[in-house]
């Protein structure tokens, strides 16, 4: 089972509470955030690099020292205000016509070390690092990690009787994506949700945010052993997540586009292809008007953009095994039988010839991308879904690189979790 507790949040007043809501420090540039900050905007906290003139690096001492800097200013201009009292807090997003609620609560750090906190990508050491020294010096988690947990009736009852009453604010951002937050400061509906997290829910699974849940425990760890007195108890102890039932979730395809052949001409290209798939010609320009982009229709079906034209490549049986759940999904597949064997790509996170473009950016961006000259094939790919990401979390398995995309991302600065 998890252990949670609730927190007393820094949160922004709602009058303010758009001017100092961001996008997660991961999804801008600096430059993007430098031009997208206003003067309260969290971005001064998250990406403090945009403060210098010119922009200092983001790794550099005077980078961090101006985060601290910007953190407790924050503080002192009650742009971020403390909650009188340790709450829950429910959080929704909407994208279209879905609405997904997740509770705010915090985790143990005990429960990462132990696999009650599930993983499912390779951290990198570097990012892990980076984001250690904030939490580190901040004292605080700034931004959330994003949770899935199974369904509970129970749990989904007590958020669906939080969110019939008013809530604290509701806003849409500049993508179009709702945001909206209710506080759960009952003390005897409190004492229920923890104790159904402790009794009832065996694990959570980690959908975005590997890099600061890993930091956020080596952190734990690491004031754990310069405090003799050590409980486990300690807020340092705990770190902030937004937890959502799986069955709300949707996992969007994350795609592929590559420089360059590897030497080969297409038509040699795509008889390599015709050994492992069965290729097919889905739609080409007509009339002066470009190809219409062609979508995977089920698990083993990719679609590909080559020479202005989509195709349809499904693969054959017996070239992949379904037995395995690493084997079987359809990242494995495409990186096995066409990145690797054919195009000469066998390192996803180091190999430059290659990038990864968000389901978000729909199929019109793969094929701006070849279009341009700026890649020369496209691959889209048939999404995977939760009960896949959580079958292989449960297995202790990792998915090859860059196999979700989960949209919305989460607002930073909605709540924020101190020790």
């Amino acid at each position: 089972m998890v252990r949670v507790k609730p927190f007393a949040a820094l949160r922004p007043p709602k009058n303010i509470v758009t001017e100092v809501a961001a996008p997660p420090y991961d999804v801008l540039d600096s430059a993007e955030a430098g031009r997208m900050a206003g003067e309260k905007s969290l971005l001064h906290i998250t990406k403090p690099e945009i403060d210098f003139e010119p922009m200092a690096g983001e790794h550099e001492q005077r980078t961090y020292d101006k985060a601290v800097a910007n953190f407790k200013l924050w503080q002192e201009r009650e742009w971020l205000c403390r909650d009188s009292k340790p709450c829950y807090y429910v959080y929704s997003q909407t994208m279209g016509k879905r609405t997904q609620y997740g509770l705010v609560l915090c985790a143990h750090t005990d429960d990462y070390a132990s696999g009650s906190i599930k993983k499912h990508e390779l951290t990198r050491k570097d990012k892990e690092d980076d984001r250690m020294v904030h939490v580190r010096i901040q004292s605080a988690n700034i931004e959330p990690v994003f949770f899935a947990f199974h369904d509970n009736a129970e749990l989904s009852s007590i958020v669906e009787a939080a969110v019939a009453r008013p809530s604290e604010f509701r806003f849409t951002d500049e993508n179009g994506f709702g945001h909206e937050l209710w506080v759960i400061d009952d003390d005897a509906v409190i004492s229920r949700i923890t104790s159904l997290f402790n009794d009832s829910v065996e694990a959570f699974y980690v959908a975005d945010g590997h890099h600061r849940t890993a930091a956020a425990a080596r952190v734990g760890a690491e004031r754990k052993s310069l405090n003799p007195a050590h409980t486990g108890e300690e807020e340092y102890n705990w770190f902030m997540a937004v937890c959502f039932p799986e069955s709300q979730l949707k996992i969007l395809d994350y795609n592929r586009v590559v420089k360059d052949l590897n030497g080969l001409d297409e038509e040699a290209f795509l008889k390599e292809l015709e050994k492992d798939f069965e290729v097919s010609l889905v739609s080409k320009p007509r009339c002066g008007r470009p190809a219409k982009p062609y979508q995977p229709t089920e698990l083993h079906n990719f679609s590909m953009y080559l020479g202005g034209r989509w195709y349809s490549l499904t693969a054959k049986p017996g070239r992949y095994d379904d037995t395995d759940p690493i084997g079987v999904l359809d990242v494995t597949i495409l990186s096995n039988l066409v990145l690797d064997a054919v195009l000469g790509i066998k390192d996803l996170r180091t190999d430059s010839r290659i990038d990864f473009v968000g389901g978000i950016r729909g199929l019109d961006e793969l094929q701006r991308r070849v279009d341009s000259g700026e890649m020369k094939v496209a691959f889209a790919l048939y999404p995977v879904s939760m009960k896949q990401l959580t079958d292989i979390a449960d297995s202790g398995k990792i998915m090859p690189p860059k196999t979700t995309w989960f949209e919305p991302k989460l607002r930073s600065g909605l709540t924020i979790h101190t020790f």
